[in-house]
């Protein structure tokens, strides 16, 4: 499985902002240029995000988007749901089609077990996780 750029830089955008969180509001502008991520594609990104109350979005002069929870309250499987239309390696309808055969049914299980892993490790990573670390990196920058 590999997830789209589109959570990679849903991802990569939330996890900059909770960098400055408390901080205000920061343009999208100033988000594409330190994330290396075009701003016309963040553009389409925080639409599901804001509509999901993870962004809020402030007009005017000192305006532009900050989370809209607080970081240590944010999943990175929050995020990669919301971008990715859901993250099931397998359609929960089609275990049905897998209860012909013993083998079959190994391998839905496999495959239920692998998807249940990925959501468990995805639950477990906060904004505030991925601010610490890199924090913990010691580079001084925030360019994850």
């Amino acid at each position: 499985m590999r997830l789209s750029t589109r959570s990679t830089y849903g991802v990569r955008m939330m996890a900059l902002l909770a960098t400055s969180h408390g901080g205000g509001p920061i343009l999208l502008k100033e988000v594409a240029e330190r994330g290396r991520i075009s701003e016309k594609y963040l553009s389409q990104i925080v639409i599901p995000l804001r509509s999901a109350g993870l962004l809020r979005s402030v007009r005017g002069a000192h305006g532009g988007y900050a989370l809209g929870r607080e970081p240590k309250q944010i999943t990175v499987r929050e995020i990669v749901e919301l971008l990715e239309g859901g993250l099931e390696l397998v359609d929960p309808q089609e275990e049905g089609n897998a209860s012909q055969q013993a083998t079959d049914r190994a391998v839905w299980k496999l495959w239920k077990r692998l998807s249940s892993g990925l959501m468990q490790s995805l639950d477990s990573v906060t904004l505030d996780d991925l601010v610490a670390e890199a924090d913990a990196d010691g580079s001084g920058t925030y360019n994850i």
